[in-house]
């Protein structure tokens, strides 16, 4: 008996062509979801591939995020435990100052820091906190670090200001497609979001911008969320790909968590469609086995948060993740 010669044929990816409506989109709904509909293995491939074109292959940009000013947000979001509409045993605190920001910042740069980010849970920041926020990161920037911000909505001259106080990435995530986002938030509209994120191209910085999944959404609308962020002109140079972390006394806790596959395959998709983005591991990271955070990894994923905690929820901590990158051969950059 002799064995059977299989030949193998290339991966074929057929794209949808656009539509009337979607004539001037890169890349229109039916597309998106067309990648995620793919076979597990075509998807990985074809992220990988397009990772590679454009990044080393086993480098993961190390970024730190610290709470500087936690709890009291008027929002209703219903995946955050900062919310006053909810009882989360989140207590309201002040700014810190600059010795404690300092301090902070120091320590994750002697961890392999590159990027330093801060998040204050104001819905919109006033002219005042801007004036303070801008010193701290002069404070960072000092150190040598990249420096990002999240503080809520912005207006074009506060904007302006952090981008002449050196701040290099503002972050403003979008958080669902349009269509979904009333049954997450009430007390803002998607294109406040949208214009915060133009304030800050105007003003010169780099975006950051991504969304949250698990939040009880389907495929066809994690599409939705993906399609609106490639179709940014241009697309945000760095996307964090959030999985909810339910929190009891929010909205969102006691949800079906989602399949762990299915994040894999959305890091892929927002690989594909937005090929010369950070594509950053985010929140949830810490209830993820290394096998799904590998699977990341191939599917794109270079960028993660490292150190105790995302602003309120858990996250690996240093050593852990060092031994997961000696594991997968990755090098901190």
């Amino acid at each position: 008996m002799t064995n059977a010669t299989v030949t193998e044929q290339p991966v074929q990816i057929v794209r949808r062509a656009p539509t009337p409506e979607t004539a001037g989109q890169r890349w229109p709904v039916d597309a998106v979801q067309a990648l995620f509909d793919q076979p597990f293995a075509d998807l990985l491939f074809e992220a990988q591939t397009v990772h590679r074109q454009h990044f080393a292959a086993n480098e993961v940009q190390l970024s730190t995020l610290l709470s500087i000013k936690t709890g009291g947000c008027p929002e209703d979001c219903a995946y955050c435990p900062q919310s006053v509409h909810y009882d989360t045993g989140v207590e309201a605190d002040k700014l810190m100052d600059v010795d404690a920001v300092k301090a902070a910042a120091a320590a994750a740069r002697e961890q392999g820091a590159s990027r330093f980010c801060m998040g204050a849970a104001w819905r919109a920041p006033k002219d005042r906190d801007i004036e303070k926020v801008a010193e701290l990161v002069r404070t960072v920037k000092d150190l040598g670090l990249e420096a990002c911000c999240t503080l809520g909505m912005l207006t074009d001259t506060q904007a302006r200001t952090l981008k002449d106080a050196g701040l290099d990435y503002y972050n403003h995530n979008l958080d669902t497609e349009p269509e979904a986002y009333g049954r997450i938030i009430t007390t803002r509209d998607y294109q406040d979001r949208l214009d915060t994120l133009e304030h800050v191209r105007a003003a010169g910085m780099h975006v950051c911008s991504g969304g949250i999944v698990g939040m009880g959404e389907s495929r066809r609308e994690r599409a939705g969320l993906v399609a609106q962020l490639a179709n940014l002109d241009p697309y945000p140079e760095s996307v964090p790909i959030n999985h909810l972390v339910q929190v009891e006394g929010t909205p969102l806790h006691g949800l079906d968590p989602l399949d762990p596959l299915e994040f894999v395959r959305t890091i892929a998709v927002a690989r594909i469609t937005m090929p010369t983005a950070r594509v950053r591991l985010s929140a949830g990271r810490q209830q993820m086995s290394e096998a799904v955070q590998a699977l990341c990894f191939m599917a794109g994923a270079n960028s993660i948060f490292y150190g105790d905690k995302l602003l309120t929820t858990g996250n690996p901590d240093w050593e852990r993740d060092q031994r997961l990158f000696g594991k997968l051969g990755l090098r901190a950059v």
